[in-house]
């Protein structure tokens, strides 16, 4: 046989473009993990495996009032009916439903170890026993009354829902998050009787917007009309977050929600306290955030807080120990808050899948809408299903009344007639139901068969039928019935017990709002460094290094060959340095990474981009609030405050505008009234600190006026006090307004050779 012989037909043999079948292969597979998978219905709030396992639960009658019964007996049933997946992953989704931590409405009343909030894991699935909640039942409500389609199941041997009724807003109420293909969700919970509100609100006036569903003062004491004020955590929690944000998320159905942990000061007497965590972020933790809480003490990271402690029973508490009773608790909470999970953003990404079927992103109007709109399909399939079982019985009620008018005939028949079903069709013009049904009565009716109960229960179901077909024709009707039912859902969980105090256990708002605490950044900052004293040494050639503790005491040999110290000061750990180059620009280096002292310290260009050709000016430490006097080597010059100089980046801050062959020569504290100037000419000039202008960048104004070279130093002081400087031998010198009257003039004069006694070398300070 040869090989042609061993090929099939031409016909069945097909070229395949590679690319293209990949694109199909994998736009199914990710269209089944978006609709299948990860990404809830916005009807009912539930992901497929969720939704089987409430249904599993309905057919082994696990209602809230019967026993329970085992966890492994529901994940078996749901695997062999309806979710062929790994058991270990469905029992992962069952546990979730029970966790109150994990759940704000659980929809399994779960008996046994089902985990807890420190991360722990549940016990296997043969130990746990599990029965639905009474929110699960709201959501199954009006199931067997035609409410909603079924499907067939992965086998073709049953049936299950493709969604549920849910008599519940259980999308926004507890929530959702999964990752699909391209694609994720994220919908934290929220409060029920704020959704009933806005649902309400929606109901009475659909033309709402999703500014109007929003409380307009998120952070007000809570009232059972409220609107959504945002996420309403299990785990609690203090957001702050402002209204204009919140309204931004909801309306676009992205964003996000910054949540605190929720602390309270204890005093322990004599000046001593401890902090008590009370409650932690949503999805955190606790055994982890102890953890990470308890690795930043240990490195040294955490300088304000001296210990963490695990106190926790029922209820979450953390006690955190200051290192001193002097210590303010609260830039040691905003501390703890910018390094561990006390704070998180939970985000907000509402998509989902609109019908059933189509991915999309929606706003809290459109989301609250799909449920309502839901919710009156369920309602007219209900009703018409309702309906169809009232016209049968009124049809069989009117054979029984025929029946009993002509009680001994219809025995007759019955006994003596071959055909007796045809025969009572035929003498009292009856249906086939009808004929059937008598057929079908046992002996034992006859004695209730009374005319009048008949005639009563026909005219209740006919009653009954025309308010169903008043319903049905009516949308203004179905609303009301609608909002009747919503009405209904709120007052069973209300925010509040009878007493109307007392916070209802399941209904009760968890998640408070309020506003951060109004901080200075750069002291919490500040916080993250241990306060130590250093000396800065700067050598002529630009390295840098930080000796600690404070000394004047400069040893000459820590410097490389050639080099010798340019100048040194005393200042803390905690400090920001500033550094003036020649080119006019300001850096900010920080005490505490400054490298030590024990060697000859590293060159300022590794820790900042200084610019090729430019020199260390001067180097100082940054004082909130001051300011210093800038100028050029040609005389330009302004104030400027040091708070305008910091720099947040490697590149500096370019503060005064040079240009070659001018460079930035000065950079000297200003505190006083009045500024004295000399140049390299020798000429002193003192004139009003009022004529020279505060800049925050600029070239400035001229200070003092030159034939040849430029300035050589400038001072500012007090009329008051006088002008005073030092020479070379360290003798100082004090000159009171009325002797420097010869020098007095205008900014940008030229003045005149200085007093006897002013230094050699043109500096006030020799």
């Amino acid at each position: 046989m040869s090989d042609a012989d061993t090929l099939p037909p031409a016909d069945d043999q097909r070229i395949v473009d590679l690319k293209q079948a990949l694109e199909e292969r994998y736009l199914s597979y990710a269209l089944s993990t978006i609709t299948q998978r990860a990404l809830p219905d916005a009807r009912d709030g539930l992901k497929p495996v969720h939704r089987r396992i409430i249904h599993a639960m309905r057919l082994l009658r696990l209602d809230p009032g019967q026993g329970y019964k085992k966890s492994a007996r529901i994940v078996g049933d749901v695997i062999g009916k309806f979710h062929p997946h790994g058991d270990q992953s469905i029992y992962d989704a069952l546990v979730r439903l029970a966790q109150d931590f994990a759940l704000r409405y659980p929809l399994v009343d779960g008996q046994g170890n089902f985990g807890n909030i420190d991360g722990d894991s549940p016990a296997a699935m043969r130990y746990t026993e599990s029965r639905m909640t009474e929110v699960a039942t709201r959501l199954l409500e009006g199931i067997t009354e035609n409410a909603i389609d079924f499907k067939p199941t992965y086998d073709g041997e049953d049936e299950e829902p493709v969604v549920l009724p849910s008599n519940f807003p259980n999308l926004l109420a507890n929530g959702s998050t999964g990752i699909a293909v391209g694609m994720a969700t994220s919908v934290p919970p929220h409060n029920l009787v704020e959704l009933c509100n806005a649902a309400l609100k929606l109901i009475h006036n659909p033309a709402c917007t999703t500014e109007d569903l929003v409380h307009p003062d998120p952070s007000a004491p809570p009232n059972q009309d409220d609107l959504v004020r945002g996420p309403d955590f299990p785990t609690g929690g203090h957001m702050v977050e402002t209204r204009s944000a919140i309204v931004k998320a909801y309306e676009t159905g992205r964003g996000s929600f910054r949540v605190r942990a929720v602390w309270n000061k204890e005093e322990k007497g004599r000046g001593v306290y401890q902090i008590v965590v009370t409650q932690i972020p949503y999805g955190v933790q606790k055994s982890r955030l102890v953890e990470k809480i308890a690795e930043l003490l240990l490195a040294k990271k955490l300088p304000l807080l001296k210990d963490v402690r695990d106190e926790s029973a029922d209820d979450i508490r953390l006690v955190l120990e200051p290192r001193a009773g002097t210590v303010d608790a609260v830039i040691l909470m905003e501390q703890l808050f910018k390094v561990t999970d006390l704070e998180l953003r939970f985000p907000l990404n509402l998509n989902v899948l609109d019908k059933g079927t189509v991915p999309r992103v929606m706003s809290l109007a459109d989301a609250l809408k799909a449920w309502l709109d839901h919710r009156k399909v369920v309602l007219v399939r209900r009703t018409e299903h309702r309906l169809a079982q009232i016209a049968a019985r009124l049809e069989v009620l009117e054979g029984y009344i025929v029946a009993y008018l002509n009680l001994d005939e219809v025995i007759r028949i019955i006994r003596e007639e071959d055909d007796a079903k045809a025969s009572l069709m035929s003498t009292f013009s009856l249906t086939d139901n009808q004929a059937e049904a008598i057929l079908n009565m046992r002996l034992r009716s006859l004695r209730k068969l009374e005319e009048l109960e008949l005639r009563k229960e026909h005219k209740n179901l006919t009653e009954e039928k025309g308010k169903l077909e008043t319903l049905l024709a009516s949308d203004k009707r179905q609303w009301g019935e609608i909002a009747k039912q919503v009405e209904a859902l709120k007052k069973a969980y209300p925010l509040f017990e009878a007493d109307g105090e007392t916070p209802h256990a399941l209904g009760a708002r968890r998640t408070i709002f309020g506003e951060a605490p109004d901080t200075d950044h750069a002291e919490i900052t500040e916080a993250f460094i241990e306060r130590e004293p250093i000396t800065v040494i700067l050598s002529e050639k630009g390295w840098i290094r930080a000796l600690k503790g404070h000394t004047d005491d400069i040893d000459e040999k820590g410097f490389k060959a050639g080099d010798r110290l340019k100048l040194s000061f005393k200042a803390e750990t905690t400090d920001k340095i500033l550094m003036l180059t020649t080119g006019g620009r300001i850096y900010t280096l920080s005490g505490d990474k400054l490298p030590g002292g024990r060697g000859q310290g590293e060159p300022v260009r590794i820790m900042v981009d200084v610019e090729e050709g430019q020199e260390i000016v001067d180097l100082f430490v940054y004082r909130q609030g001051a300011k210093r006097i800038i100028a050029s080597s040609n005389g330009y010059g302004f104030i400027v405050g040091e708070d305008d100089m910091i720099a947040n980046t490697r590149k500096g801050k370019q503060i005064l505008n040079v240009t070659a062959p001018a460079e930035a020569k000065l950079l000297v504290p200003f505190t006083g009234d009045r500024i004295a100037v000399i140049g390299q000419n020798r000429k002193l000039l003192v004139f009003p600190a009022a004529q020279l202008a505060e800049m925050s960048r600029g070239k400035g104004v001229r200070l003092q006026r030159y034939k040849d070279g430029g300035i050589s130093d400038l001072k500012s002081f007090y009329a008051a006090d006088g002008l005073t400087w030092t020479d070379s031998s360290g003798r100082t010198y004090t000159k009171p307004m009325e002797e420097l009257t010869a020098w007095l003039g205008d900014r940008a004069t030229a003045g005149r050779q200085p007093p006897n006694g002013f230094p050699r070398n043109n500096r006030f300070v020799g």
